[in-house]
Formats: structure tokens, C-alpha cells, sequence
């Protein structure tokens, strides 16, 4: 397994918080797939991450509800593509599969590597293709031409837990290529907000958070203030976009949270 100290390791940190939804008497989703990809080391690497940022297990689980959710409904109004930015140890395209809908997952080489080794010895098919490349610096455009991408379908990307890991002019160039090039999308993102970067929230817990994930090699360098500012520049509408602390609300019904970072952490939808 990698090592979990870089942007790359964290793949699988996330992987084990989701995971761990599997085990709930409701679970906000089911994810038989993730496991194949975790061991003791996975599993003590998130405990790890965990005892330092109590918070995030919890927010990976709230994000993955909701891009399942808007996945969900982006496939039955007629998306005949996924594109998955950063994908990670991400398994939809094995747990969601539709007829004629092909997913596209763009990562490092050896990440994508790892899952299809793991797809192959389980018998798992998913009509996806694999893109290895950094999709800031080879160009998504770039990407996605060389490897079967029709730009004339209609499109849903998922662009999970990247956008505090880039410069800002790195998420702009993105949202541009997709408005040019694109001719029908929708894209949902996760983003922190401003404070969290600049460590001025005035809340401990955020800080060390922010801290904890710099120390661990995966450092947080891009917040966002106004979404739909943003959204504007591009053309793009803002279908939807939620703190985590409401959706939290909806998917845990009756559960508390006592952490502020939900405040300052959103999931939103655009579109062309």
C-alpha cells in the first residue's frame, strides 16, 4: 500500500472513512467495493488522521451522500458520461454502473494501478476508463481527447476533495477549460472557505485541522469566499451549494455535531 504522508496516501485514508459507513445500522450509502483496496496499515493510517482531526471522518462520509446523491440524479436525467478529477480510491463506476454511460477517473498512475489490479483479481467489471495524469499539469482537455472523451455528450464531473489542494489559478483554469470545451455539464465540488486557509476562523479545533493535514504532507492551499462570484466569471449557474452543517442535519437526523468546521466547509453544484 502507499505511504499515507502526501496528497496521494490520503486516497486511502479516505477510502477507510468511508468504509466505515458500511457499518452503520442506517448508512447514508453502501460501498461493498472500497474495501479490496484497505489493509491493517490503511486502517491504522486513519486512525491516525482521526485522533488528530476527529471532524474529517465525518465529513468524508456527508460529502460522499451528497456526490452520490447528485450522481444519482445526474444519471437518470441522461448523462451518458462520468468524469472523475482526482478519483482516488473512488468506486463508482463499480458500484453505479449504467447501461451506456462510460466514467472516465484521471489520477496518478500508480493509484489507478492498485484499483484495476484489485477490479481484475475480484471479477469486478466497470465500464471505465483509467487516465493517469495530473490533470492540472498535462491538461484535462489534453486528458480526456487522447482517451475516448466525447465532448458533444452530456457530462457530469466530480471534483472531490481537490480544490483546497490547488492554487486558485488552478481551479479557474479548470472551470474555464470545462465552459469551453464542454458543451453540456455539470460539475459538483467540495471547497473550504477562505478562513479555514488563512487560519482565521477564531476556532482552535479548525486550525489544527488545517495544521495536521500540512504536517501530513497534504497541505490545504485554496479557499473559497463566494461561490457563485466564481461561478460568474465562467457563465456557469450554481444548481445547488450546502455548508456541511446543514446537510449534516438531513443525513444525520437527531445526531449532534459539536465541530465548527462543517461551518466552513461546502459542497456545491454547477452548470453550463
Amino acid at each position: 500500500m502507499a505511504q499515507i504522508e502526501n496528497v496521494s496516501g490520503t486516497a486511502f485514508v479516505v477510502a477507510e472513512f468511508r468504509a466505515e459507513e458500511n457499518h452503520e445500522t442506517t448508512p447514508l450509502y453502501r460501498d461493498p467495493v472500497v474495501g479490496l483496496f484497505l489493509d491493517e496499515h490503511t486502517r491504522q493510517a486513519a486512525d491516525r488522521v482521526a485522533a488528530g482531526c476527529p471532524p474529517v471522518r465525518d465529513l468524508v462520509k456527508i460529502r460522499t451522500r451528497y456526490f452520490d446523491d447528485v450522481l444519482e440524479a445526474q444519471l437518470r436525467a441522461g448523462v451518458r458520461q462520468v468524469v472523475i478529477l482526482g478519483a482516488g480510491l473512488d468506486t463508482r463506476a463499480a458500484r453505479k454502473p449504467v447501461a451506456g454511460v462510460t466514467y472516465f477517473e484521471i489520477d496518478d498512475e500508480a493509484t489507478l494501478k492498485l484499483k484495476e489490479c484489485c477490479y481484475e483479481q475480484q471479477g469486478i467489471y466497470a465500464d471505465v476508463t483509467f487516465i493517469p495524469g495530473n490533470y492540472v499539469a498535462d491538461g484535462l482537455i489534453e486528458l480526456l481527447g487522447r482517451n475516448g472523451f466525447d465532448f458533444d455528450l452530456p457530462t457530469y464531473f466530480i471534483w472531490e476533495g481537490n480544490t483546497m489542494y490547488l492554487p486558485m489559478a488552478s481551479n479557474r483554469h479548470v472551470l474555464s477549460e470545462l465552459k469551453h470545451y464542454v458543451k453540456h455539464f455539470r460539475l459538483s465540488f467540495d471547497y473550504m472557505a477562505e478562513a479555514v486557509i488563512t487560519k482565521t476562523t477564531g476556532d482552535a479545533e479548525v486550525t489544527r485541522v488545517v495544521e495536521n493535514f500540512a504536517q501530513m504532507g497534504a497541505r490545504w492551499l485554496t479557499g473559497i469566499g463566494d461561490v457563485r462570484q466564481i461561478a460568474n466569471e465562467f457563465g456557469l449557474d450554481v444548481l445547488d451549494n450546502f455548508k456541511t452543517t446543514d446537510l449534516y442535519k438531513v443525513y444525520r437526523p437527531g445526531r449532534a455535531t459539536n465541530t465548527q468546521l462543517f461551518e466552513y466547509y461546502s459542497l456545491c453544484t454547477v452548470g453550463s
